[in-house]
């Protein structure tokens, strides 16, 4: 083997190298179903959200319909913070939501619940381009009863988010169940997501989102109870739950879309438009999501 030979080779085996150890540098956190939909990577960051929710014209239910139409505007924080290369505190819910429906109930304003939790890279492959990270996460009722928080012992989200890459093409994914602590004031869940996303350039990173909720049990729908509406056949996806009373066995799934944007090596910000696709579609017609991610 001669000298330039072996330059070349040494050169692509390095660039390989590098490409494999580097290849998290392109990937992205998930933007749809921020409260759920885990990044599987262990980062430090601060990440203001904004959702609009679009409620549907007509709520649906057992038995009849009435008018609703709307909006809900949530303002929140997370907080995630790597105490190792592995392990990571997270802090996925707290925030502000303004529930402004058009008819039947009333404007209402207030603080959402509190969930905190753990994670960890139980796989962290470069040279596969794979991560799986199981967590949980412990949901505090402190949030205000006016905007359907504030109910219930508490839930716990356990779920594990798993993502492959290949190449600048990204296939991110998160199962988790929801359980409540008090299961007649709220209900048991199963969520599950999937992001594939493709990276064009530092400034856009289009990908498709879909979300998943199943429920398993049925409460006594003690959220709606409270403002004396109807006993509901579905949840309030990654948002609310409400303790519905006649839900068991039903799907809610919402697919959408958007694009991610690297500013700079610690801040992106990301879009999300997601619909609901399968009814009952709930209180649920759409959502826009706007997010920063600030990494330190």
């Amino acid at each position: 083997m001669n000298t330039a030979t072996a330059v070349a080779l040494t050169g692509c085996a390095l660039s390989a190298t590098a490409q494999s150890a580097n290849w998290q540098d392109h990937a992205i956190s998930p933007v749809g179903n921020p409260i759920l939909f885990e990044d599987p990577r262990i980062t430090s960051e601060v990440r203001p959200i904004f959702m609009e929710h679009f409620l549907p014209t007509t709520f649906d239910f057992k038995g009849g319909s009435v008018p609703l139409g709307g909006t809900v505007q949530v303002y929140a924080l997370q907080l995630r913070y790597a105490l190792t290369d592995k392990l990571a505190i997270i802090a996925t819910k707290d925030g502000y939501i303004e529930f402004q429906p058009n008819h039947v109930l009333a404007h209402q304003y207030g603080f959402a619940d509190i969930a905190a939790g753990l994670k960890y890279a139980l796989v962290d492959d470069k040279d596969k381009e794979l991560l799986v990270t199981p967590g949980f996460t412990v949901s505090v009722p402190i949030g205000s009863t006016d905007v359907y928080q504030g109910h219930g012992a508490g839930l716990e989200n356990i779920f594990i988010s798993a993502e492959k890459g290949f190449g600048d093409f990204h296939i991110t994914g998160n199962v988790g169940a929801i359980i409540p602590n008090d299961f007649d004031k709220q209900t048991a869940q199963l969520h599950y997501s999937a992001q594939l996303d493709y990276y064009v350039g530092q400034y856009f990173i289009p990908f498709v989102v879909a979300n998943g909720y199943t429920i398993f049990s049925d409460g006594k729908n003690q959220a709606s109870q409270s403002l004396n509406v109807v006993p509901l056949n579905t949840e309030g996806y990654d948002l609310i739950n409400f303790g519905s009373a006649n839900a068991t066995g039903t799907t809610q799934l919402t697919f959408g879309g958007g694009f991610r944007s690297k500013l700079t090596k610690s801040v992106d910000v990301g879009v999300a438009i997601e619909a609901g696709v399968i009814k009952p579609v709930g209180i649920f017609d759409s959502r826009i999501t706007a997010d920063l991610i600030w990494r330190f």
